[in-house]
């Protein structure tokens, strides 16, 4: 199995390793430091001799200074609202607000999953159900960071496949972050939210206003991290309202969803209640699970919520199956493989979830997901051959006379017996 390539998985594990990542002349600085002797486990006073004379640490640079925040009370944030566009957005757990931004009239669902980089098998497969005609105009389209970056392109229609494709095979990883703290994230973002701004169009915009007037629904989900709950934005409302206000915003939400905490600057957006006006903090939507189809309480298995679709399509991009790698004794590898492990568990919870809840509701369930034999090798984060590898398979399935499957993936046995290369096998994270 390839890796997998979560996106944080990527960058905050590589931000760990940061003196690897350093531009040249800092790398080259450090390179000519040398280090003070580590003292044994047991100090002699010739050894604590032997260190007061070394010299004295070079200084650490100070972490970068930024405003303080307008402060808010909890109150507060219950009211919140955007100016001017009341109907832009509702918390993922309120069944009710969730009921009334749904379409007038029930068709197919779609929900694209977290995954990073992977995020090309997605790309590749709507390609390839266009390619073939079997692709539907989805009544609802969800989705969960990269989920949500490809989101805008698929609801939109088959006219945006060429700019998807571009999206997903010809972009590095010079198109998505920078090295270097920002003061809330390891690494800036800044690359990321000039290419967005670039596909992010007044005309695709106009596009998607139209799709909602003709009453599709396309959601996009964050995590507002001072209410610690998920938030849905109704990507078509906030496009109906046109001007670069609602421009702004669908990008900035864009960029929110996709905002790994940590390794990636969070998302200020301002927002006004009780006569106030102040900034919620907006990160990553796969916090709170890797792709949304309702509220967590109506998925629940105790629920009697049939969901109003006629069927429900899931595109998970990412593997699922278990990666055998002996992991190095350092902090971002301890770290990869942890939240690597993480995720593919708390993906298949919520595969197994939704698989119910549509049984439940009478509709077909349909699910897509990176096959256990793919292993082309990456070189890194957002490696174009890869991704175009990727994207190719996943065009192909969508091409293929059973592009989902009708029920989850089955559980592994046994984790996959990795290649006997060894140039193989350390490519797998």
């Amino acid at each position: 199995m390839a890796i997998m390539a979560r996106w944080y998985v990527y960058t905050v594990a590589a931000l760990l390793a940061a003196p690897l990542l350093l531009p040249a002349p800092f790398a080259a600085a450090q390179d000519r430091y040398t280090p003070p002797p580590k003292a044994p486990a047991h100090k002699t006073p010739a050894h604590k001799a032997a260190l007061a004379k070394t010299p004295a640490a070079q200084p650490q640079p100070q972490a970068k200074q930024l405003p303080p925040r307008i402060p808010f009370t909890a109150a507060d944030e219950i009211a919140a609202a955007i100016p001017g566009m009341p109907d832009a957005r509702f918390w993922a757990d309120s069944v009710a607000d969730f009921t009334a931004a749904l379409p007038p009239q029930p068709g197919p669902w779609l929900a694209l999953s977290s995954g990073g980089a992977d995020g090309a098998f997605g790309a590749g497969l709507l390609n390839g159900l266009s390619e073939s005609g079997k692709r539907p105009d989805y009544a609802v389209v969800t989705g969960v960071s990269t989920g949500a970056l490809m989101a805008p392109f698929v609801f939109a229609g088959p006219r945006y496949d060429d700019a998807l494709r571009a999206a997903y095979t010809k972009i590095t990883a010079a198109d998505v972050f920078e090295v270097g703290g920002t003061g809330e994230s390891f690494i800036d973002s800044w690359p990321l939210k000039d290419l967005i701004a670039k596909q992010i169009t007044p005309a695709l915009l106009a596009d998607i206003a139209a799709a909602h007037n003709n009453g599709r629904r396309l959601f996009i989900v964050t995590t507002d991290l001072d209410a610690e709950r998920s938030m849905v934005w109704n990507m078509g409302a906030i496009a109906v309202h046109g001007g670069d206000a609602a421009l702004k915003l669908f990008r900035d939400v864009l960029l929110a969803s996709s905002a790994i905490p940590g390794g990636f600057p969070p998302v200020l957006i301002d927002v006004e209640a009780n006569g106030k006006t102040f900034q919620e903090m907006h990160v990553d939507g796969g916090v709170g699970g890797q792709f949304f189809v309702a509220p967590a309480a109506v998925m629940a298995a105790t629920s009697d919520y049939r969901l109003p679709a006629t069927a429900l399509y899931v595109v998970i991009n990412t593997g699922l199956q278990p990666d055998f790698q002996i992991v190095t004794r350092s902090t971002p590898s301890i770290l990869t493989g942890t939240v690597g492990a993480a995720v593919k568990v708390d993906t298949r919870l919520m595969i197994d979830r939704a698989y119910l809840a549509a049984k439940r509701s009478g509709i077909d369930f349909n699910i897509a997901s990176i096959p256990a034999s793919f292993n082309v090798p990456s070189r890194g984060p957002f490696d174009p051959d890869y991704m175009s590898a990727l994207f190719q398979l996943g065009e192909s399935q969508g091409k293929s006379a059973t592009p989902f499957a009708n029920e989850p993936p089955a559980y592994p046995g046994r984790p996959i017996v990795p290649p006997t290369d060894p140039a193989k096998t350390g490519a797998n994270r």
